[in-house]
């Protein structure tokens, strides 16, 4: 366990700030009100561009409450930032360190690359001592801060797309009723220009101008300014390439679209098992377990690679194992020795996981593979091969044998 640092406990002493929140328990309502902050730290209104830090086991004059900071404490605060309700995910860390005779954590919050940042649907920012909702006015601040050079490709403007291929009635009926809370909605004053890029469909306000992310999720047509974006689903009589094919679609258009199409074919080729001997009661079983062959195809689509690459996902089903290739391989801070640990996490699509969790797709970050090998394991299969094949990233899910 180590001391604070020098900024962290100057910060400290100085109190409560547009930098600096003290929590002096987790009882109550102030797990929701830690995610808020993390929430306003990472939109950075100021723009500081420094971390913030939310001071867990302090009380308000600064003093160590007495909280006992446990390992299960640690990751309580560690999850929030995978929990699925702050989106994009927040890039923070957490630590214990030493006050006096007393523990503390400290949550410190990275600014985002791509803000707004939402939590529960809402942007919230800081405002001197205290947390607030962003107005329009603070929303267009926010849009404005997002350099084009320095933002993920995700939200990065495709110049050759423009309004018209966006589908307006898709945004508006589907997309931002999931992404905003009712009463926001209900409030809202803000133009369709600017509901666009605080959605980030489009770079900004002045500039209307489609994103990649844009053109994935509200896209009429995706694949013509992004021709791999699409799954490629193979059905096979047999256990290699060469074998009888017995089902072979392309599935286009926006995620939603993918998404869906590529559940159905899963469901229809999933096949049912009948077992009428082992017991007094007919028993119905999947070949495998369908949850978690949708976890492992959602996570291909959400981590793979858009940029520089006509290369599509691809679902491979032979007669004894599935193989879901994915293009662009390992990303950030998952290894080879890491993927699919709980906790580990990083994201080359930030805003693309947003918003499939949005829409439904994602229950949580960072859950995938480790809720896939749970499930396999239960219905008895081998656990999930995972291989990295230039460039790419194959997980093959076998069979019972």
């Amino acid at each position: 366990m180590t001391t604070l640092n020098d900024d962290q406990m100057q910060l400290l002493r100085a109190g409560e700030s547009d930098r600096v929140e003290f929590k002096e328990s987790l009882s109550g309502d102030a797990p929701n009100r830690i995610r808020q902050a993390i929430c306003a730290f990472a939109n950075d209104l100021p723009d500081h561009r420094l971390p913030g830090y939310v001071y867990v086991g302090v009380r308000d004059d600064g003093a160590a409450s007495g909280l006992p900071i446990t390992d299960e404490r640690l990751r309580q605060l560690a999850d929030m930032k995978t929990d699925g309700k702050t989106v994009p995910p927040p890039t923070l860390t957490v630590a214990r360190h030493s006050l006096g005779s007393d523990e503390v954590a400290v949550i410190a919050v990275q600014p985002s690359d791509s803000p707004p940042v939402r939590y529960d649907g809402r942007v919230h920012i800081r405002i001197g001592t205290r947390r607030g909702i962003a107005t329009a006015q603070d929303e267009r601040i926010l849009n404005e801060k997002r350099r084009h050079q320095d933002i993920p490709f995700d939200i990065q403007p495709v110049p050759s797309a423009d309004l018209d291929d966006l589908n307006l009635t898709q945004f508006d009926h589907e997309y931002l009723r999931q992404a905003f809370s009712p009463d926001i909605l209900e409030a809202n004053e803000r133009s369709l220009q600017e509901q666009l890029a605080a959605t980030k469909m489009t770079a900004a306000t002045t500039e209307i101008t489609p994103t990649v992310m844009g053109l994935l999720i509200i896209g009429k047509n995706p694949q013509d300014f992004l021709p791999g974006a699409y799954v490629q689903f193979l059905r096979l009589d047999g256990p290699d390439v060469s074998s009888d094919i017995i089902d072979d679609r392309e599935l286009r258009g926006t995620i939603s679209d993918i998404v869906r199409n590529l559940d159905e074919k899963l469901v229809a080729h999933n096949r049912t098992a009948i077992d009428i001997i082992s017991g007094p009661i007919e028993k119905r079983t999947n070949l495998y377990p369908h949850a978690a062959i949708q976890q492992i195809t959602r996570n291909a689509i959400m981590h793979r690679t858009y940029e520089g690459t006509n290369s599509p996902v691809r679902v491979f089903w032979y007669s004894d194992r599935i193989e879901v290739m994915s293009p662009g391989g390992l990303y950030g801070a998952v290894t080879a020795e890491n993927i699919g640990s709980f906790g580990i996490v990083d994201y080359r699509n930030p805003n693309v996981a947003d918003a499939m969790k949005t829409l439904g797709f994602v229950q949580r970050f960072g859950y995938g593979i480790p809720r896939a090998r749970q499930l396999l394991q239960e219905a008895g299969h081998p656990d999930l091969e995972i291989a990295f094949p230039e460039n790419h990233v194959c997980v093959t899910i076998w069979g019972k044998g």
